[in-house]
Parts: C-alpha cells; sequence; structure tokens
C-alpha cells in the first residue's frame, strides 16, 4: 500500500475509549484482510481529563503524569499520532501559562503528535514553544464560506477539519478539491447540520471546562434520547460508505469519526461500520467485544 493512496481515519478519545482504540488498531494490523483495503488510523484525538485548553466537549477529572505517559507511548509506538483539541474558544493569555496543559505538551513533544487549535492566543503559544507538533486547523471555528476556508488553506495547517455543514456540498467540495489532500471531513456528526446555536454550545462546553462546571445543560434546540449509531445515520451531514468513494475519487483521504462524549456503543458500531468489510464485521466484533472484557472485566 502506497502512502499517497491510504485513507486515514481520525479516531475519537484516546482516554476514554484507550482500550477500545489500541484493539482496533492491532485488530487492522494482525487482520488486514478483514478490513477495507488502504484504510490507516491518522490520530486518536481528544484530551486528558481536566485540561482547560480543551474544547468541543468539556472533560473533568486529572491523569497522573505516568498515566499520560503511558498513553501516549502506547499509541506512538503503534504508529499513531496522539492529537490535543485545544479548542477552547474562551482562552485569554494568562492561560497558555496552565501548568497541567503544558505538562501535557512537553510529555507529547516528540515529533509525532498534533493538536487541533481555533484561537490565536493559544495557537501562536504553541507554535512558538512546541514547534515540533502538527498544528491543524478545527471545526469549531465554523467556517463555511469557501473564501475563509480557502484563507485558511492558505495558512501553515498540516490539514484544516471541514464544517459538516458542507459536507454534501458538491460545489464547495469540486472547488476545493485541489487542496483535498488537506482537508478533513467528520463522516458521522450526531449533531444537525445549520444549527443556529452551535458556536455558542462550543462556547458553552468552554465555559464549564475553564471553571470546572458540569452541572448544566445546555438547551440544545436539537436534543434527542440517548445518541445511537443509527441516528447518526439519519442526519443529514451523514456520509455513508456508499457515498465515501466519490469523495476518495476527488482527492479527499482524511476523515474523521464522532465520539467524544458518546456512548461507547456508537463508536463501536461506527468502527465496525467505517473500517471493517461488511462479512467480516461479526467476527471483529466477537474480538473486540471478548478483548474489551478482558482487559476491563466488563461485558458489553
Amino acid at each position: 500500500m502506497s502512502e499517497q493512496n491510504k485513507i486515514y481515519w481520525h479516531l475519537p478519545g484516546f482516554y476514554v475509549y484507550f482500550y477500545l482504540n489500541q484493539i482496533i488498531i492491532k485488530l487492522m494490523k494482525d487482520h488486514p484482510e478483514r478490513f477495507y483495503d488502504d484504510y490507516a488510523i491518522g490520530s486518536v484525538y481528544g484530551t486528558f481529563p481536566g485540561a482547560i485548553w480543551n474544547g468541543g466537549r468539556a472533560v473533568f477529572g486529572l491523569t497522573a503524569k505516568g498515566d499520560m505517559e503511558k498513553i501516549i507511548s502506547t499509541y506512538n509506538r503503534l504508529g499513531v499520532p496522539v492529537r490535543y483539541t485545544w479548542t477552547n474558544s474562551l482562552l485569554t493569555e494568562e492561560h497558555t501559562h496552565d501548568t497541567y496543559c503544558n505538562l501535557i505538551m512537553r510529555l507529547s513533544d516528540n515529533g509525532q503528535n498534533q493538536v487541533l487549535v481555533n484561537q490565536p492566543v493559544l495557537e501562536d503559544y504553541l507554535r512558538e514553544k512546541y514547534p515540533g507538533f502538527q498544528y491543524i486547523s478545527s471545526t469549531t471555528k465554523r467556517l463555511t464560506e469557501l473564501a475563509d476556508i480557502r484563507k485558511e488553506l492558505e495558512k501553515d495547517y498540516f490539514l484544516v477539519v471541514l464544517d459538516y455543514d458542507l459536507n454534501h456540498d458538491e460545489e464547495a467540495l469540486s472547488r476545493l478539491a485541489p487542496q483535498a489532500d488537506r482537508i478533513e471531513i467528520l463522516v458521522d456528526e450526531i449533531c444537525f447540520p445549520g444549527c443556529p446555536r452551535r458556536k455558542e454550545h462550543y462556547a458553552d462546553e468552554s465555559r464549564m471546562q475553564l471553571e470546572f462546571e458540569k452541572g448544566t445543560v445546555f438547551p440544545c434546540p436539537n436534543r434527542t434520547t440517548r445518541p445511537s449509531f443509527s441516528e447518526c445515520k439519519k442526519r443529514d451531514g451523514f456520509i455513508s460508505n456508499e457515498q465515501l468513494p466519490s469523495y476518495i475519487e476527488k482527492g479527499y483521504h482524511n476523515f474523521k469519526l464522532v465520539g467524544r462524549g458518546l456512548p461507547i456503543e456508537l463508536v463501536k458500531e461506527s468502527y465496525l461500520y467505517y473500517l471493517v468489510k461488511e462479512n467480516d464485521r461479526g467476527y471483529i466484533r466477537k474480538k473486540l467485544d471478548d478483548t474489551l472484557a478482558r482487559l476491563t472485566g466488563k461485558r458489553p
């Protein structure tokens, strides 16, 4: 498989789905014939709990230094970058000096890892202090105008994550195709396209992360029952396996899977659907479930 022909998938929850992600990565290496051809894991994204730079979804808690080192090295030994979601939209200059977040960056500063950014105050600080990371423009910027996306692509970003409102905008996708190799597409977002409060929701999650406040619930106009992969498939922004070849033919080869803050069953189903050949899903599902049970002591 040539590097040029690979299709890269970016998986959620490097911390919260640590076991699940390890297992699927190893299964892809051990049983490549059961996974779609030319597929590879491009990164695992998320945060260590309690990091105030984190955005998108607030994650509370604390991780010891030794556990951080173990998690980072586990993924990196498997050839997979850890990608930090440093997309808190309410950061100021004083927040850049946070001890915990800088520790995370120092522990990961080995030339293999990545950072999602959306605020210049943090991005400028990180690029100067940690130039060894690949920097990626986050979908939380909510760039939906073609001119704004093109400006973003002119900057020094490894990738630009497309706003999923544009997932099926054929004109935009065709006009961006010359730079498709630098664009990442979120294929299975659970939220509804065109939500007028999405940016406000991102800001609320950022506030909760900064204030360590998890008692509030954002009044989302699209809130549904417990999220599931079957619900994802009903969203207008969903890109099916049958539709993927048309994106790949245009040159798009970086695809992101949703999962932060969502049930592990949803995440597992998305992995099985997108990564595993249809006739092999039963085999891989059993391998996943058996290994998860052995590692965690819990049956699905």
